[in-house]
């Protein structure tokens, strides 16, 4: 079973910026406070490889956030590639079917001088309603086919799904506390605009459909919590890291999960 992560472990900050220059504010401003960063597409096609170098000379650790989704043969090697970089956590789309997600699981054993990623399977984006789900010709409610995802991917050996908070529990108990839970559609109260005191200006659900709160999150059994806005684009990005990760460690005191 993989160790599963505490406190700020479980914060993953989104490094959802146009160009190296603002990773590198981001990495700043947050300085020593957070352990993970995820690299998306926005900058990784702008930046390149270079994106994750930058985390990794910091010592940080890089969730790369490109969801491959193509022939097997191409993910398995996409994935190696990734490998190489140095990063530890990478996702594939679990609608390219377990051909395709056992080539990546496959891909990451006997790295050599790498060490092995975390690999997990996109089972349907946060930004997704049943309405759009419908749309794409899929009648089946989100959560079924949240978890019909997730378990294609656990027997095709990844790590874990992402997937929103809500979701959460039903993955776990249908799939064990020992699968991964990475949860996007994260979202403190006093981080979404109009939430009252303390709210951000201008930061909404933005494009989530599917949200909690981040101590919501960890007792619905969330394992990584992937925060954007309202950390990055907060006034002091550092305070508002600190104030998730406050919550995250009420939550698990809560479920008598906290510090030895």
């Amino acid at each position: 079973m993989l160790k599963r992560p505490r406190g700020r472990e479980r914060l993953i900050v989104a490094v959802d910026v146009p160009n190296l220059d603002g990773a590198k504010r981001l990495l700043d401003r947050l300085g020593d406070d957070v352990d993970w960063f995820k690299v998306g597409l926005e900058l990784f096609t702008a930046a390149g490889p270079r994106a994750v170098e930058l985390l990794i000379e910091a010592r940080k650790l890089v969730f790369l956030d490109l969801k491959f989704h193509d022939i097997p043969n191409t993910v398995g090697g996409a994935v190696r590639s990734a490998a190489a970089l140095g990063v530890a956590m990478l996702n594939v789309h679990a609608q390219g079917g377990t051909a395709m997600m056992r080539a990546a699981a496959e891909a990451v054993e006997g790295l050599g001088e790498h060490p092995r990623p975390l690999v997990i399977g996109v089972t349907v984006l946060t930004s997704l309603d049943q309405a759009a789900l419908e749309e794409a010709g899929v009648a089946r409610p989100i959560e079924q086919q949240v978890l019909t995802m997730a378990a294609l991917t656990h027997r095709a050996g990844l790590d874990g799904v992402v997937a929103s908070p809500r979701e959460a529990a039903a993955i776990k108990a249908a799939e064990g506390p020992g699968f991964l839970t990475v949860t996007p559609g994260v979202r403190p109260a006093w981080g979404v605009s109009g939430a009252g005191r303390g709210g951000l200006p201008g930061v909404g659900l933005g494009d989530q459909r599917r949200v909690l709160p981040p101590g919501d999150a960890v007792r619905a059994g969330s394992d990584y919590l992937v925060v954007g806005r309202p950390i990055t684009a907060a006034p002091d990005p550092r305070e508002a890291a600190a104030r998730v990760v406050e919550e995250i460690q009420v939550a698990e005191e809560s479920m008598g999960e906290g510090r030895p």
